[in-house]
């Protein structure tokens, strides 16, 4: 036996959920479901369900490895560790 569950949230919140549960395969419906069976089994708020994505920081680190990478003339190149601690 099914029942309705009628809930309000604010519009933007559902949009950016929709977008992620359908990256992840599944529908509203199927998300609020586990979150329910879930929270009965674990008896409490049960998990965190997210997209893995780069924070700023590894961004930032990502960029800065491909500048490095491709200006050869803003930065130095070794041709091997023994001329590197030479220098140092």
């Amino acid at each position: 036996m099914t029942t309705n569950l009628n809930i309000r949230t604010d519009k933007e919140i559902k949009e950016q959920s929709d977008r992620i549960f359908a990256e992840l395969g599944i529908n509203m419906t199927a998300a609020i479901n586990m979150f329910l069976r879930a929270t009965i089994r674990e008896n409490g708020i049960p998990f965190s369900l997210k997209l893995d994505t780069p924070n700023k920081e590894t961004i930032d680190a990502l960029n800065e490895f491909d500048e490095m990478k491709n200006d050869k003339e803003k930065y130095k190149r070794y041709a091997s560790f023994k001329d590197i601690m030479e220098e140092i």
